[in-house]
């Protein structure tokens, strides 16, 4: 009976650590979209081809230019923020006083695009992030706790996230260009005549949105290091629905939203293996239910719009 107990305990803490760290995950993704949307109420649906296409940096300045890994991250990072701050510019910024429908349509082809470009540029046929790694012993260490072994990566991923999100919420909350963020979050028109340059506070909120899609998507190759040019369309939409979850719109509700859909992901998958090959579908069936149950998300605000 102890010993099951014991196997108990450690079958909870190595999938409550995987759960953490996916939906660590989700929720840098989840961010991106709730920026955007909290400014432009607008969803980009490119989000996820973003942290495709910074993956795919990071691949080949480590393999091409022979970069150590963390060097890699940082010029996917700044490579991934540079290319949201050109999507907002060409596709979107010509469309900031058209309909919304127009906007929509916009990222969905810009979507199309970005996948479309990854296969014509890097390829159709899936590379292994693993390459980047010349020392694997990171990859392959597993620590110990309560009898539970748990892979060093997984501690390592949700100890980057936490710093991560740290930083995310100084610059939003403790700087002034997070102020403005928030301003125009709540009137555009009005921030606008206080002298704030909209425009530029538009496209550094997309560069930041990017820039955190492609930290994402590198501790996502290390995870699962299949790279390939559609991998970024099953976690961004996820990381969409972990961001309607938690609240549209609300940082911290991204947060929350993202970390919870993967708890729920991950312990509905092993306590329920019966059901495994529909993984997928929770997130679509919390989504479901969250929009009937509460439209505006765990930490949403119910928004009047005048007419």
């Amino acid at each position: 009976m102890i010993r099951k107990e014991g196997e108990r305990v450690v079958f909870f803490l190595q999938n409550l650590f995987n759960g953490i760290m996916l939906g660590g995950l989700y929720a840098l993704i989840a961010i991106g979209y709730t920026m955007v949307y909290g400014i432009l109420r607008l969803i980009n649906f490119a989000h996820g081809d973003v942290m495709m296409m910074g993956v795919y940096f990071a691949f080949y300045a480590a393999t091409l230019l022979s970069l150590n890994p963390l060097f890699s991250a940082i010029v996917a990072i700044l490579g991934a923020a540079v290319l949201g701050f050109l999507i907002d510019r060409v596709a979107y910024k010509p469309l900031r006083n058209a309909p919304r429908i127009s906007a929509l349509i916009t990222a969905i082809g810009v979507s199309f695009f970005l996948e479309s470009l990854a296969v014509v540029v890097f390829g159709a046929i899936p590379k292994s992030f693993l390459n980047v790694f010349k020392d694997r012993t990171i990859l392959n260490k597993v620590l110990t706790l309560a009898g539970a072994r748990i892979p060093l990566l997984t501690f390592l991923v949700i100890f980057i996230t936490i710093v991560i999100l740290i930083v995310l919420f100084f610059i939003v909350y403790r700087t002034k260009i997070g102020m403005a963020m928030r301003a125009i979050s709540m009137d555009i028109p009005t921030t606008a005549l206080m002298g704030v340059n909209v425009d530029a506070v538009i496209g550094f909120t997309f560069a930041l949105g990017s820039a955190l899609a492609a930290a994402s998507g590198i501790m996502w190759a290390m995870r699962f290091p299949n790279v390939h040019p559609y991998m970024g369309f099953m976690p961004g939409l996820k990381a969409f629905i972990a961001a309607v979850f938690g609240g549209i719109g609300s940082i911290p509700g991204a947060v929350l939203g993202g970390v919870l859909l993967g708890l729920i992901e991950i312990f509905l998958a092993a306590y329920f293996p019966a059901v495994m090959g529909y993984r997928d579908a929770f997130a679509f069936i919390i989504l479901i239910i969250i929009l009937l149950v509460k439209p505006s998300g765990l930490l949403g605000k119910k928004i009047v719009e005048k007419v």
